[in-house]
Parts: C-alpha cells; structure tokens; sequence
C-alpha cells in the first residue's frame, strides 16, 4: 500500500491520532487457532508486523514481555509453551530493519536495576538513531519473584515508590553526559537504590527514551502525571475515555506539565467488514475461538477460585459464591476480584445478603462459556473501514484518546487489512500523517525534548 497524499484542499483537524502497534505475544486477544497466525518467537513474525506499523506510519513497535511462564493447576499455560523472549534484544534486532518506528520494550522495575536497564535502553537509541521506549511495569508477585535471587522481597505498597525512583535514577543517569558529549560522576542515595559511579553511554539521539506506563489506580494514575510520556490505558467507551483523559491531564499542572506533554492512547482492538452486519459476525466468530469451552472452565476456576472440572461449558453458572482473592493460577494478571468480574461481564449484578459478594445474575440465564465470552471483553472497534476511521477520529477530537495502540487479533498479519483500509481514510479526514516529519519517537509524538540537567 502506498499512502495517500493530503488532499487538496483540505484542512487537517488540528489534532491528529497517534498509532502504534502492540504485540501480543502470549495475550489471550490473539486468535492463536486461525491457520494465518504464526510463531510469536520467530523472527520473520516480528520484522512483518514492524514493517506493517511503519508502512501505516504508526509511531511505535510495543512489546510485552513476561518474567514468568504463567502456571494453571500445576500445568504451562497453554499459549505460554512456546516461550516469552526478552523484548530488548528483539528491538535491537528490528532497529536494523526499520527506519522511522518506535520501538518500545516493556522492561520490569521491579525485578531489575537502574544503572543495567538505563544502558540497555540507551543502547537501543543510539542504535535505532533516537526511536527508543520503555513501558515501566512492577511486580509484587510471589510467583515472578520465585525467579530472581530475591524473591518476592517487595510488598505492593512499595511498588510505585520503587519505580518511580528507578525512573528519577535512570533519567539522571542518562543526563550524567552534557549534550555535547562529556561525562560526569552520578551518585544517587535513596531509599531503593544507593549508587555511584560513571555512565557509560553517552546522550542518546533524543535525550531520554520515551517513557509509557499502565495502571488505572488512583496511585497509577499519579505515577503517570509526574513520570510518563504515554499512558497505555484500557478505558473502551467514549465516556470512559473523556473521564480517564480529563482526570489524568489535570494532574498535569502540580507537576509543572503541559497537557501536551503526555499522551494516553488505549489499546483496542479492530474488526473489519464490508458490512456493519459482516463485522459483528466476525467479531462475533473471533470471541467464539478466543474462549473455548477449555478457556472458559479456566476463566469460571480463576474467577470462582474453587475447582469447577466438573461443571459443563455449555450449563448454568454455578450456584456457589465467588472464594475472594484466590490465587489458584500463578504468574499471570488475575481477572480481577469477583466484583469486577461481575461488573465487567453483561449479566446484571445482585448482591447476596449473606456474604455481601457480587455474582453474575441468572436473569439472563447465558450458559459458562457465554458468559466468559461476554464478560472476557469485547473488540473495540466493529464495521466498515469508513465507520472505525470515523470513530477512532471522534474519540481524538472529543478528547478520549490521544491516539491508539492497536492489539492484532492475528500474529503477524492482523494489522495488515487496517493499515491497508482504515489509514488512509484517517488520511483523508485530515486526522492523520501522511509521512513521518522528524527522526526520533519524541518528534512522532510531538513530544518536547527532555531539558538536560546535568
């Protein structure tokens, strides 16, 4: 596909969406049954999806990455068997076959330490020419820590304390070369981190790799305002998004920052159709192979936190109340407490008055493996090219997003079709690039250079 020139004539809406792409990797959105998807580990599945990004002029290549193979009843979760490979490495080698893309690395706070990671990361700046990015994630699991000499040594109260030093200690390391390239001592004691010494990499391309973070907590939420560049977020609804936005940019100001300076982009998901009719029934197929009835025995055990083997996918959900905080599966993000599982799924609430717990409702009487399908999440975006364009462009103007991480259904060809159809419709409503205008990720997102305080 070649994209389209600005037409003539036409004014560009003075905001325009931000795209990138996220690799699923182990995700349960990936349609692993489709005969199209291939390995999530060998290199020509990464280099397709990469080029596809940038042949769409998206601004970065998103990567997740898992410390622990996820472990269900003793057993590898499945999608997990084939192995989680580390994310910088795998950016390293996409930086020699791409030219414009960002490149992001989701890298642990928790279980790595400042001096190590902040090298890494400006390493693949130097070589990407300045497209660098790390998603900050933490960890408190017993499970992960099993894996590292330490263990599980950090309580969750500690996590965000934790990163956020690691993030102030990493921006200082890489500000400990001036911009015209001579290096100082640094030294840094905290209550994380007691360090001395010398950087070894100089000021990369764009001064500091682009930094994102995730969490939608009262705490996430602050970490975001006074640390990060992106927020990957989740928030589906129009509604949803415009709150999420306004609440997250308004903490902004106590941090002596613009609103420009940070930008919240969801991960979504998109299903195409000729038709709005054709797209729901493919919507509909993809949630069907994404929660089979093994799944769905799975998802009803993690949420119910008792052994429900014997339960049929296709019967009534159990009569029994939801066991609180169980951790019957390891090494993986629980679905959330009972509440918000409920809360999440389309069967209605009743509260039960002898344990005050919430359960779905058996009003609507759907069966296990529907109510995982309903409750499990749904694609973001359903219908024609025309109608996804125009709807991704409204959640722009009105203020729910800055732009988008999309999440393929299909490993590695699921973001070929949107590239093809949905980017240059985006295009002609001016909501769009129609070339990359700078080199580094900072001048794709319109992001100001970090000031050197050395």
């Amino acid at each position: 596909m070649t994209v389209r020139s600005e037409p003539r004539g036409r004014r560009p809406f003075k905001k325009h969406c931000h795209l990138a792409a996220y690799f699923p990797g182990v995700d349960n959105t990936t349609v692993w049954a489709d005969p199209r998807s291939k390995s999530q580990i060998d290199f020509s599945s990464l280099e397709h999806l990469a080029r596809t990004a940038e042949r769409g002029l998206f601004d970065f290549f998103f990567l997740a990455e898992g410390l622990r193979l996820r472990e269900h009843q003793g057993r590898i979760h499945d999608p997990d068997a084939v192995g989680r490979p580390e994310s910088l490495t795998v950016l390293n080698a996409l930086a020699g076959v791409t030219e414009h893309l960002g490149l992001a690395a989701t890298v642990n706070a928790t279980f790595n330490e400042p001096y190590e990671l902040a090298r890494r990361l400006a390493t693949l700046d130097h070589l990407s020419g300045g497209r660098a990015a790390w998603n900050v994630v933490t960890s408190c699991d017993a499970s992960t820590g099993e894996n590292f000499r330490r263990g599980n040594f950090l309580d969750r109260a500690d996590r965000y304390t934790r990163a956020a030093e690691f993030v102030g200690l990493a921006r200082k390391l890489w500000d400990s070369w001036t911009p015209d390239g001579v290096s100082r001592p640094f030294a840094h004691r905290g209550q994380h981190f007691d360090i001395a010494g010398e950087f070894t990499v100089p000021r990369s391309p764009q001064g500091h790799p682009v930094v994102i973070q995730a969490g939608d907590s009262d705490e996430g939420r602050e970490f975001a305002a006074a640390t990060a560049d992106i927020v990957f977020t989740r928030h589906g609804t129009l509604e949803a998004g415009r709150s999420f936005y306004a609440d997250v940019k308004r903490r902004l100001e106590k941090y002596g920052r613009t609103p420009d300076e940070l930008k919240i982009m969801p991960g979504v998901t998109v299903v195409l159709g000729d038709t709005a009719a054709e797209a729901q029934e493919k919507a509909a197929e993809i949630r069907r192979q994404q929660v089979s009835p093994q799944n769905a025995i799975r998802a009803l055990e993690q949420v119910w936190g008792a052994d429900p083997s014997a339960y049929d996918p296709d019967g009534p959900l159990p009569e029994t109340v939801p066991v609180a905080d169980s951790a019957i599966t390891q090494g993986r993000t629980r679905r959330g407490d009972t509440v918000a599982i409920a809360e999440t799924g389309v069967p209605p609430l009743e509260r039960s008055p002898r344990v005050g717990e919430a359960r779905p409702s058996k009003e609507k009487g759907l069966p296990i493996r529907q109510t995982a399908i309903e409750a499990g999440g749904r694609q973001s975006f359903v219908g024609t090219p025309e109608a996804v364009a125009a709807e991704l462009d409204e959640f722009v103007r009105k203020d729910a997003a800055d732009g988008f991480i999309l999440q393929p259904l299909i490993t590695p060809v699921g973001l070929d079709e949107f590239v093809d159809r949905v980017v240059p419709l985006l295009q002609e409503r001016g909501a769009f690039r129609t070339e990359y205008q700078g080199t580094t990720l900072r001048s794709h997102l319109g992001l100001p250079d970090p000031a050197w305080r050395g």
